[in-house]
């Protein structure tokens, strides 16, 4: 039988209008505009959902996520996160290679392929780690379901760390030469080290979390990215910066260099630290007031062209300490999409440009086949949301770690339902544990 989601305010390619998404299967089969009646359907020949009142959008699609498996379920695992991105209204990720084993050679990228399969409830690819040794040339053959390459230019988690110079050049040669995008994480770890020791000095051994940003500052962040960009327009490799968090970096954007800027990034800023802790203590940090709404202009403005999440789950009582200790990451995915409704409602971007910056540019961005937009044809990944005032209480988190930094926190956007390849996968709090993500595939 086929679905016909009508009285919707579609948002798709720059427009909002009320209309109504057929779909057969796994595809959307075709987009009306205008009231339903007009359509003249049978609706005793359709599952037929009236979504008055709700936004339909295309899934979001977060290229920025750690989901943990292999090697650190004792913290999260591709179940209870992609479980936590379908409530989020979050119908595919891209995971990150630094797990254990990292993801840098083709039998640990089969074998987490075949985790995907088996247990994710969204719709994913698996990056490839660059490391310091030479790649596999056996990885980068022709082949749909290959991300871009993720590359750690600064220390994070994982011990990824590419600080070569000979290796850098050799890593972004390669890229350009097999047309794969390369993502990095741009942070200078000379810098931070040398920070790192003189905060020790004047702080003791376990420095407070709010000198986070003053370890990890604006000047580790551009000497790294800076590089980057000298390396991408030497090699002609395209560049997409990693979660971009200091207005300097801004102006290193453009042509075949394009940024990133994660939700925690907009929401929070250095004055949260005395409030919230470690509990948002991430790589890059969490830097200045000015610096957040720098990042805010320039995703409004299309200068930052993709939100991600950074998706990083730790335990709780991996997050005590201060900069020394405290684990790096917040878990963010299933809340990512209400929490930006929350700055579309404040007027920091508009819908379209969410829409854009969560659905459309991923994919073009990263050439991934029949996703991110509502089009006949595509694979029918969809979220309803609904107006609705709710306050997050730990109860509501499905990420295995069981925590969020935004408890307490109170939404006026509620995800309603989530359509992942032509399934109602989400319904209004009810998951149907048997659906199953795709792999997802790219057009090159």
């Amino acid at each position: 039988m086929k679905t016909l989601i009508h009285n919707a305010e579609i948002v798709n390619e720059g427009r909002r209008f009320k209309g109504a998404v057929l779909i057969d299967g796994d595809r959307i089969e075709e987009v009306f505009e205008g009231d339903a009646h007009i359509f003249n359907f049978q609706f005793s020949i359709f599952n037929s959902i009236d979504a008055k009142g709700s936004l339909l959008l295309p899934g979001i699609i977060d290229t920025h996520v750690h989901f943990r498996e292999p090697g650190l379920t004792h913290k999260a695992d591709i179940r209870h996160e992609s479980r936590a991105a379908l409530a989020g209204g979050v119908t595919s990720v891209m995971d990150m290679p630094n797990v254990n084993p990292p993801t840098t050679t083709p039998e640990r990228w089969q074998e987490r392929m075949a985790l995907g399969a088996s247990e994710s409830r969204v719709n994913y690819a698996y990056y490839i780690g660059a490391t310091n040794s030479a790649f596999d040339s056996s990885f980068f053959t022709p082949h749909t379901s290959l991300p871009p390459i993720k590359l750690f230019m600064g220390s994070s988690t994982g011990n990824m760390l590419v600080d070569k110079r000979e290796a850098l050049i050799r890593v972004f040669r390669f890229a350009a030469e097999h047309d794969l995008p390369i993502v990095a994480h741009c942070e200078d770890t000379p810098r931070i080290n040398e920070r790192m020791a003189e905060a020790k000095q004047r702080w003791g051994d376990d420095p407070d979390v709010v000198h986070h940003p003053w370890i990890r500052d604006a000047e580790a962040c551009y000497r790294s990215s800076s590089l980057a960009v000298r390396l991408a327009h030497e090699t002609g490799a395209r560049l997409h910066i990693a979660h971009i968090t200091t207005e300097r970096e801004l102006t290193l954007l453009g042509g075949t260099v394009t940024g990133e800027v994660c939700v925690p990034h907009l929401l929070f800023c250095d004055e949260d630290y005395p409030a919230l802790g470690a509990r948002i203590k991430c790589n890059p940090a969490i830097k200045s007031k000015k610096d957040r709404d720098a990042l805010r202009q320039a995703l409004a403005d299309g200068r930052l062209l993709t939100i991600g999440t950074d998706h990083a789950p730790h335990l709780i009582s991996e997050k005590q300490g201060g900069c020394q200790r405290a684990a790096s990451g917040m878990p963010m995915v299933q809340f990512s999409l209400v929490s930006m409704l929350g700055l579309m409602d404040e007027g920091v971007l508009t819908l379209e440009r969410l829409v854009d910056a969560m659905c459309h540019q991923p994919a073009l961005l990263f050439a991934i086949k029949e996703r991110g937009f509502i089009r006949p044809g595509y694979k029918a990944d969809l979220v309803l949301v609904k107006p609705e005032v709710w306050t997050l209480q730990q109860s509501d988190i499905l990420s295995k770690c069981g925590w969020s930094p935004l408890e307490g926190h109170t939404f006026r956007w509620r995800v309603w339902q989530t359509y992942l390849n032509g399934h109602l996968a989400y319904d209004h709090g009810r998951m149907d544990d048997q659906v199953r993500g795709e792999a997802l595939t790219f057009d090159r």
